[in-house]
């Protein structure tokens, strides 16, 4: 196939073994986890926990992906459309809230093909940077019951500085304008469990306080109730992070609570994490293939 999944636009090869765009993925599936995940926000991980499908390889470069060894350096293994319908079912089988595809953009089109195999009954969760084209989110409606996208600056010029990307923020909140228009506003069972919408995370990072307020102000003033907002403290110095003077320490208690009352104070509704959730104990293990 010659791939333009991403904004990227590529149009570069990838087949079955080999691939030569950005992700460096080739056409087939590449999994670097696939079990029972419990420390997503409440409403998607509940009780039961969700089936998360960790794809290999990714469309961004961040300089401190906590994930770097599977978006980094492909770690993962290769799995049939049919392999991976049949382990997800499985664990599906055993009891879950929802279904959630990590890292997915460049694999959309091996999620279309697996979920009409499957049919899952749970809520079906699209966990992305946010670097999403327009175009083929809407390959995706009717597919994804909730979109878990990123909006990790509120400029351009910090993924360009972070994550190797021009243009972040501004294809960023237009792919997120397209996921709010496909769910609508958020729902939320009886049971706590959300089943239809957009929640949009934030992660604070060390010396960049303003980047994540000035995102809770854009989102705030664009969507209020039309979205839910996932303030995230987990950040620790990883990968090239710890070279660079800015990154390369956790973010401290003062930093965080001033975000957090940026984000009390806006009228968003949402979930926040507790500091002690930035600690190398919440990274998953992975498959050991490498590709």
């Amino acid at each position: 196939m010659i791939c333009n999944l991403c904004p990227r636009k590529c149009n570069a090869e990838r087949n079955d073994s080999v691939g030569k765009g950005y992700c460096k993925m080739p056409k087939s599936l590449y999994v670097s986890r696939v079990a029972h995940h419990y420390w997503e926000e409440p409403v998607i991980s509940g009780k039961k926990g969700t089936v998360a499908v960790f794809f290999t390889g990714c469309t961004l470069d961040c300089i401190y992906c906590q994930n770097r060894e599977i978006s980094h350096n492909n770690l993962g293994r290769k799995v049939t459309i049919d392999e991976l319908a049949k382990e997800v079912t499985l664990l599906l089988d055993k009891g879950a809230e929802s279904l959630s595809f990590i890292t997915p953009s460049h694999y959309t089109n091996g999620i279309i093909q697996l979920l009409d195999i499957i049919s899952p009954t749970v809520p079906v969760v699209y966990n992305t940077s946010g670097f999403d084209s327009i175009e083929t989110l809407k390959k995706l409606e009717g597919y994804i019951d909730i979109y878990l996208p990123d909006l990790k600056y509120s400029n351009n010029d910090l993924g360009l500085k972070y994550s190797n990307v021009r243009n972040y923020f501004d294809i960023t909140s237009k792919a997120i304008e397209e996921m709010v228009r496909q769910t609508g506003k958020p729902v939320i069972n009886q049971d706590g469990i959300m089943e239809k919408g957009t929640m949009v995370r934030n992660l604070v990072l060390p010396s960049h306080t303003k980047n994540s307020i000035e995102v809770i102000n854009y989102l705030a003033e664009k969507y209020g109730d039309k979205i839910l907002f996932s303030l995230m403290g987990q950040y620790i110095p990883y990968g090239d992070a710890k070279n660079n003077k800015k990154l390369n320490r956790k973010i401290t208690k003062r930093e965080y609570e001033k975000v957090l009352s940026a984000f009390e104070s806006s009228g968003l509704n949402g979930y926040c994490q507790e500091l002690s959730s930035a600690s190398e104990k919440y990274i998953p293990e992975w498959d050991s293939d490498v590709l």
